[in-house]
């Protein structure tokens, strides 16, 4: 099958230069004999298919590489992003995630295990709200916690969120604010400053430079993965990237 898709590609580029000094019943029994055989070897077609699938999947991941070579400062670094787990840890993992979003809500308790029964991996959260004006409130509450009272109280905060069952609402927020032991008007009028916004603005416009249009989104390590992976998968996906390094 191989040879025949090798054969009819070099019968048709020999071809293509004299196509024009050919019959038009000429043309009509080459077409009829390439369809001929196509339907008495429909198999053909499906490993034409699998071959350029495998030719995009290639594209694709060369694609993201240089994409995430080209933004790896906004990606991996940026203060505006909270980082845990281990901070020396040799595999970073990175999370594109909504509050209101069920599948991060369902990737979160993975996560944290995986992350947790590593003890080797960096984790980076980045506020990346899609769904509406709820989850742009959950994000710029999350993101005023941090700016206001550091990295620990942000944990706190997005782990709340995350576990949160109901409508983010300013009343909602407020009685959060105070579970958490802070000034929920504080927490509120933070949330409305430019300083927030321009955090969920930054991770916005890298979303949309690394092709990332749905939540959860991760990039582990050198690997980029859009959607949802189970805790089996991620720690597969961490392995590899070890071993490759």
């Amino acid at each position: 099958m191989r040879r025949f898709l090798t054969t009819l590609g070099l019968v048709t580029l020999t071809a293509l230069p004299a196509a024009a000094e050919m019959t038009a019943a000429e043309r009509e029994d080459f077409r009829a004999e390439v369809r001929a055989y196509l339907l008495e070897n429909p198999e053909v077609l499906i490993e034409a298919m699998d071959v350029l699938q495998g030719k995009q999947q290639q594209d694709a991941a060369q694609r993201d590489l240089q994409m995430m070579s080209d933004n790896a400062d906004a990606i991996y670094n940026s203060p505006n992003d909270w980082a845990g787990g281990n901070l020396q840890g040799d595999i970073t993992v990175v999370e594109f995630m909504d509050y209101r979003c069920g599948y991060c809500k369902k990737a979160y308790t993975e996560v944290e295990e995986l992350v947790k029964s590593d003890g080797n991996i960096r984790f980076v959260l980045k506020e990346f709200p899609i769904l509406g004006e709820q989850s742009m409130l959950t994000s710029q509450f999350a993101i005023a916690v941090r700016q206001l009272h550091g990295d620990d109280a942000y944990k706190a905060a997005h782990d709340a969120l995350m576990e949160m069952r109901g409508d983010a609402t300013a009343e909602t927020l407020a009685r959060l604010a105070e579970d958490l032991g802070h000034d929920p008007a504080a927490i509120a009028a933070q949330m409305g400053k430019p300083e927030v916004m321009a955090v969920i603005e930054a991770n916005h416009q890298l979303a949309t430079t690394m092709e990332i249009n749905g939540t959860p989104a991760f990039v582990i390590d050198q690997t980029m993965v859009r959607g949802y992976v189970p805790l089996d998968a991620m720690r597969q996906i961490v392995e590899g990237q070890r071993n490759d390094g």
